[in-house]
């Protein structure tokens, strides 16, 4: 169970962890929400919204946990998303950036 940060969603798809998904509605634009409906469309993570969680939450893990093919099928869409050599991807787009910018 987590908020839906960038940061957060990325160490996700690189651990291949089924995830719960609660974006915080207090953020600029809500951009966690639209982290986590672009995971949930993969069928990568199940999303629950913060004004429902205190209701619904702790059902929906409870059952997600004792669902094993449900935790397959997460942990291997999420594995599909994960990016383990972005740092090598983003220096080498800096890189070509820089070589343009040099001509």
């Amino acid at each position: 169970i987590s908020r839906a940060g960038a940061g957060s969603i990325s160490e996700f798809c690189l651990l291949h962890k089924p995830v719960v998904l609660v974006p915080s509605p207090n953020v600029a634009e809500d951009h966690q929400t639209k982290n986590a409906l672009a995971l949930v469309d993969k069928q990568a993570a199940i999303y629950v919204k913060d004004s429902e969680a205190e209701n619904v939450l702790m059902d929906i893990a409870l059952s997600t946990i004792n669902d094993e093919r449900k935790l397959k099928e997460l942990s291997g869409n999420i594995a599909k998303l994960a990016l383990p050599d972005s740092a090598r991807i983003i220096a080498q787009e800096v890189i070509k950036l820089a070589e343009t910018a040099n001509k």
